[in-house]
């Protein structure tokens, strides 16, 4: 199913039903549509529609590219533990300053959400940061995945803690924004996350060669020219920014990029970046909008956690596909 298809059933349908055509009018400008109808689609159910694309693109791609990168086919965008201390600059703001940080977050505002995404990135990058210096001081790919793991293990402790000492309203807002949500990005903020990730997106699409190269095994990379540590050092980072950016502003989405690649590699039946990259950011942003479909689909009220819905309808799409290659 093409993308624009999906993107005008996530315009139309949803728990109050909007008519296509209005749906169109209100998209090119038009008076027709009643307020409320206007304020669903423009306000609300569009900006949650970029971002479920540009989200699940970008997670996919970090995905296939950490997966070329450690020859690992378990890994993904959440392996270097990015999006743990993405999570733990949240839960620094949320938890650790107590009412106001669940003020913040309870009141679902612009500067709330502000402050939480700023948090996200900060916690984020200073990671991804740590981790492309380590890439640049260590041989080889076990040990830098080792040292994400047990980055992540030391988020996740320290997370822990501050939940132990929270008190129950702050730990409940907290867990809420764990699950992950396409809604969140609302107001402004649609047009820099949109903006940042037309931008990093086309940037992995010239990683294609290097991604290829690594295939072969550093020692063939480098016969063939490849400065492996630069190469390695640049997917890192294009892959860290791109998961920093997603986490901080949907939070930790789960499953896409771990199994979206494998998707497309089933669907295409190569190895080759060069084709399988756009496909894996196509299938991503395909694969984002139908679960986001699925998450507030008539019948539900308000929305469906949605980390719950990736897996639920992700995961048997991917065993299906690799069923099918034998």
């Amino acid at each position: 199913m093409s993308i624009p298809l999906l993107t005008i059933i996530n315009l139309v349908v949803g728990s109050v039903a909007i008519p296509f055509g209005e749906v169109v009018s209100l998209l090119y400008g038009g008076d027709g549509g009643s307020e409320i109808g206007r304020a669903i689609v423009i306000q609300t159910r569009l900006p949650q529609t970029l971002t479920a694309i540009f989200c699940g693109a970008g997670l996919a791609a970090a995905g296939l590219q950490m997966q070329t990168v450690f020859h690992n086919p378990l890994a993904g965008p959440s392996v270097l533990g990015i999006s743990s201390a993405a999570s733990l600059g949240v839960a620094l703001m949320v938890l650790a300053n107590g009412a106001l940080g669940g003020a913040l977050l309870a009141g679902f505002g612009v500067y709330g959400n502000t402050a939480l995404t700023l948090a996200a990135i900060v916690g984020a990058l200073s990671v991804m940061t740590l981790i492309v210096w380590l890439s640049q001081r260590v041989e080889g790919n076990a040990t830098l995945l080792i040292v994400g793991v047990l980055i992540g293990y030391i988020a996740s402790a320290i997370i822990g803690v501050l939940k132990y000492l929270s008190s129950e309203e702050d730990v409940h807002q907290f867990v809420i924004w764990g699950l992950g949500s396409f809604a969140r990005v609302t107001g402004g903020q649609v047009y820099v996350f949109v903006g940042l990730m037309a931008v990093l997106l086309p940037c992995t699409l010239l990683l294609a060669k290097p991604l290829n190269m690594l295939l072969l095994g550093e020692q063939y990379a480098t016969n063939l020219g490849l400065d492996v540590r630069r190469a390695r050092m640049m997917i890192i980072t294009s892959a860290g920014i791109l998961t920093a950016v997603a986490t901080a502003y949907c939070g930790p989405i789960m499953f896409l990029g771990l199994a979206v690649p494998h998707i497309a590699r089933g669907l295409l039946a190569t190895e080759d970046h060069r084709l399988l990259l756009p496909a894996t950011i196509l299938a991503g942003a395909s694969l984002a909008l139908i679960c986001n479909l699925i998450a507030r689909m008539p019948g539900f009220e308000g929305a469906l956690p949605i980390n719950s819905v990736t897996a639920l309808i992700g995961a048997p799409v991917a065993i299906w596909v690799l069923l099918r290659r034998k």
